[in-house]
């Protein structure tokens, strides 16, 4: 089976290198100059320098020379996700696509299988999700994922082609939970970034992630994942990792709030579109998400930390 990474950002190349492991990897860039570079120097300078490309991995800027392999991995931002398809929808079609991206789009409130379904109709979709860093995986760092396919022979073909010797998967026929918790994962990581960044202490940020982890939870039930999905790799696995570390986006921009520092704006973080999309979807059905509605607000300035923090204290007392 070959395999084509589209997006050369740092975690669709790490999955190159990886899966280079296995066999020859074709890794397309949008940029042609980016493409050329990285194909003297070996290297992707700019989002993941210092480790070497394979000579297994074939870096090009044409999407047709890329669309030709079996297996498309498509790592690009969840809110560029729609715009890729469409752009290459001739090229896409009737091809196995697996998502590496995590989130909400803004505009339909769908995840990226959704996303997938709705612009190419024939493709055959799949997700590809959970704990992961791109310079742990770049660097043969033992790491596990969840592989999301509605179709479970499809998925367990990927699951057996896809696995590395450094990259393991678990298959699931649940795509809406595996959508949900890679998904929601990253609006807690703002609100636990913005508490370590504040100064608020370890157990302020044990208390978000579990009573976010409740939330995530009430979302993804209500909209019909099940009830074990979130347990895993794709959920719990990806919340405390985005939680804890600096490598984290979502994380490290909810630092940047935490001590009123500016963020890199061309920087992606998936969480400020998600938690727009997710509170706007929960207050139409009427779900009571307070920490997700509080890091929407904060991420957008219509909060400070302090106010967002006394904001959740004065909530009315209630079981757990």
């Amino acid at each position: 089976m070959s395999v084509s990474v589209l997006g050369s950002g740092a975690f669709g190349t790490s999955l190159a290198i990886s899966l280079a492991g296995n066999g020859p990897v074709t890794l397309w860039c949008r940029d042609a100059e980016q493409a050329r570079q990285m194909r003297r120097a070996r290297e992707n300078a700019q989002r993941l320098p210092g480790v070497t490309l394979p000579t297994g991995i074939t870096v090009t800027s044409d999407i047709d020379q890329a669309a030709n392999a079996d297996v498309l991995l498509m790592s690009v931002p969840m809110q560029k996700l729609r715009g890729a398809l469409t752009e290459h929808a001739e090229a896409l079609a009737g091809k196995t696509l697996v998502a590496c991206c995590k989130g909400i789009e803004l505009s339909s409130g769908l995840g990226p299988i959704s996303v997938i379904r709705q612009v190419i109709p024939d493709a055959h979709p799949a997700l590809l999700t959970g704990p992961s860093f791109a310079d742990d995986i770049a660097r043969g760092l033992p790491t596990a994922l969840t592989l999301a396919c509605a179709d479970d022979a499809l998925g367990t073909k990927l699951q057996n082609e896809l696995t590395t010797a450094n990259l393991r998967l678990y298959r699931t026929t649940d795509v809406i939970g595996a959508e949900l918790g890679g998904a929601l994962k990253n609006v807690m990581a703002i609100g636990c970034g913005a508490a370590i960044g504040a100064g608020l202490g370890d157990s302020a940020r044990a208390a978000l992630m579990t009573r976010g982890f409740a939330e995530m939870q009430r979302f993804a039930l209500m909209r019909g994942a099940q009830p074990d999905t979130l347990m895993g790799l794709s959920g719990l696995g990806d919340l405390v990792l985005t939680c804890s570390s600096e490598l984290s986006r979502n994380y490290r921009f909810g630092l940047s709030l935490g001590q009123k520092k500016t963020f890199d704006s061309e920087t992606t973080v998936e969480g400020v579109a998600t938690a727009r999309a997710m509170t706007d979807i929960a207050a139409a059905e009427g779900l009571d998400m307070p920490i997700s509605t509080t890091v929407a607000d904060l991420s957008h300035g219509a909060y400070s930390v302090t106010q967002a923090i006394q904001t959740l204290l004065n909530r009315p007392l209630k079981e757990e």
